[in-house]
């Protein structure tokens, strides 16, 4: 030992390496026992609380990201022992520190947002755009705080400098700017919410919105495929938000059903007695026969003619039919516009819409409604004596054709 010393002495470059070295190793050992005790400690404490916040807050991530400031601490406050090249080593330590406490701010900010996400107030209405331009600020200022260590300049001479290049970096962080613009209007009008079903059709998105953040929206369709729009293209075109209807409670039934000119006619009293006999019209006859035949008499109609005064007709009758129809299915919202209307006659026939709101937002539900509405359409309309219109197909025009030849003949 004594002849160690002597050495030492003669050669003290060389015992303040090798205290530097056992410096090195003490704060390796204190990153030991600071993630294998202490942080493993914490996360099992953290584990059996029973409320969620800190196991969100204090992850293990962030727990040893923060294991690594001690260590580098003691081997900062004893770099001074290293003959050559102190300054460079405290200056790259200075940057390690800022490199782990930019990470750390970052893993907080995740984890504030997650706590955020979860909240069932706000659920539905996310921060993560705003959150991600704090994290891209923290990260710029923490990148010029390292330059200005490793330069040994001010951080406000290089902002300075870097207004000169205010150009390049707005071009650089284009679509960040923008995407941060359409953030705040999407937000500030309530516009998209995570949830929603949205439709965008020149991306072909139609589904729920799973994510909202600083650049991109995405998006699961209903074929389970993902689709991502960047969030300041989806202001610069148009898009369909849904949530009025599921906020509602109801959705609408808007379809037609063409009816063939040629089948529409005059009720006679062979058909007026029939339609007396259809239970959910009986009271609409009795009432309309009364009305007309006060009229015809009031003006002296010649009633042996269907054509004189007014009459009632089949197609008429089957619109009234049909919205005592859909007045007795206990699917219908009645809170909201129901109509049973004629549109304008056109080359397929006399369109009759149906335009009322199921009492569901439930999309197989929705269906099953609507198919159970029209199947009885189809299936009741030719007791009016009303037809579908279908275009002629190849088989009869052949008969027609036939027709004509015997009539020639």
């Amino acid at each position: 030992m004594k002849e160690i010393q002597n050495w030492f002495e003669q050669y003290p470059v060389w015992e303040n390496l090798v205290k530097f070295l056992i410096i090195v190793i003490v704060a390796y050992l204190s990153y030991l026992i600071t993630k294998k005790i202490l942080i493993r400690g914490v996360h099992k404490l953290v584990q059996r609380t029973k409320t969620h916040i800190d196991d969100i807050v204090l992850n293990e991530k962030l727990l040893s990201r923060i294991a690594l400031v001690l260590p580098v601490l003691i081997i900062y406050q004893f770099v001074y022992l290293l003959p050559y090249g102190s300054q460079i080593i405290g200056n790259i330590l200075e940057s390690v520190l800022i490199i782990i406490f930019v990470i750390v701010t970052g893993l907080v900010i995740d984890a504030g947002n997650e706590l955020y996400e979860k909240s069932k107030r706000y659920d539905r209405k996310p921060i993560k755009g705003y959150l991600q331009v704090v994290k891209i600020i923290v990260y710029i200022f923490g990148g010029i705080a390292i330059i200005g260590i490793l330069t040994g300049q001010k951080p406000w001479t290089i902002l300075t400098g870097l207004g000169a290049l205010t150009a390049i970096l707005i071009l650089v962080f284009k679509d960040t700017i923008l995407s941060f613009v359409a953030s705040i209007h999407i937000s500030a009008y309530d516009l998209i919410r995570i949830g929603d079903w949205i439709e965008v059709p020149q991306y072909g998105a139609d589904g729920d919105v799973i994510d909202i953040a600083l650049h991109t929206i995405k998006v699961q369709n209903f074929d389970k495929t993902i689709v991502v729009i960047p969030t300041y293209k989806i202001l610069e075109g148009s898009f369909k938000n849904w949530r009025g209807m599921q906020q509602a409670g109801a959705r609408r039934i808007k379809r037609s059903v063409y009816i063939d000119l040629s089948s529409v006619k005059f009720l006679d009293e062979r058909l007026l007695n029939k339609f007396r006999k259809f239970q959910l019209i009986t009271e609409y006859i009795e009432r309309k026969e009364k009305e007309i035949a006060e009229y015809n008499k009031k003006h002296n109609i010649d009633e042996s003619v269907l054509v004189n005064g007014r009459r009632l007709t089949n197609i008429g009758t089957f619109r009234e039919y049909l919205k005592a129809y859909l007045k007795s299915r206990e699917d219908i919202h009645p809170g909201f516009t129901f109509l049973v209307r004629q549109l304008t006659p056109g080359p397929s026939g006399i369109p009759i819409e149906i335009y009322v709101f199921a009492k569901t937002t439930v999309w197989t539900k929705y269906e099953e409604i609507q198919a159970d509405i029209f199947d009885h359409i189809f299936a009741v309309i030719n007791e009016f004596e009303l037809n579908i219109f279908q275009n002629p197909t190849g088989k009869d025009f052949r008969a027609v054709a036939e027709v004509e030849k015997k009539l020639l003949k």
